[in-house]
C-alpha cells in the first residue's frame, strides 16, 4: 500500500537526528557517503518523499500510538551513491496523520 502524499517529514528529523553525529546509532556518516549533510538537509527530505515514500509500505506493528509501516528501498544521494534503506513511518491513532519516524541501512554491509 502507498502511504499518503501528504505524509509529514518533520524538519527536526534530518536537522537534529539523521544528519547530526551521535555517539550511539549514528546515521550521519552513513548518509554522508551519499552526499547528505546538514547543509543540504532539504535534499534528504525531498529524496525521502520522492524516492522512498513512492514505494509500497508494509504494516509491521500496531502500538498505542498508531500503526507502524516499513518501506525498503534505494536512496540515490546527491553525489550519485545508492544507499539501501529501511524506513519506518507511522499513522497516528489520535490524529490520523502519517509521519516519518526513522531510517537506517537495510543491509548490515551498508553500515
Amino acid at each position: 500500500m502507498k502511504l499518503p502524499e501528504n505524509t509529514l517529514i518533520a524538519r527536526e528529523k534530518p536537522t537534529r537526528y539523521l544528519l547530526v553525529q551521535k555517539k550511539r546509532n549514528d546515521k550521519s556518516q552513513w548518509l554522508a557517503r551519499a552526499g547528505y549533510t546538514l547543509d543540504n538537509w532539504q535534499i534528504l527530505e525531498t529524496d525521502l518523499r520522492n524516492q522512498i515514500l513512492s514505494i509500497d509500505a508494509g504494516p509491521i506493528e500496531r502500538t498505542g500510538y498508531g500503526r507502524l509501516y516499513e518501506i525498503n528501498g534505494q536512496l540515490v544521494g546527491p553525489n550519485g551513491k545508492i544507499l539501501s534503506v529501511r524506513s519506518i513511518w507511522m499513522t497516528e491513532r489520535a490524529t490520523g496523520d502519517t509521519k516519518f519516524i526513522t531510517m537506517y541501512p537495510a543491509r548490515e554491509e551498508d553500515k
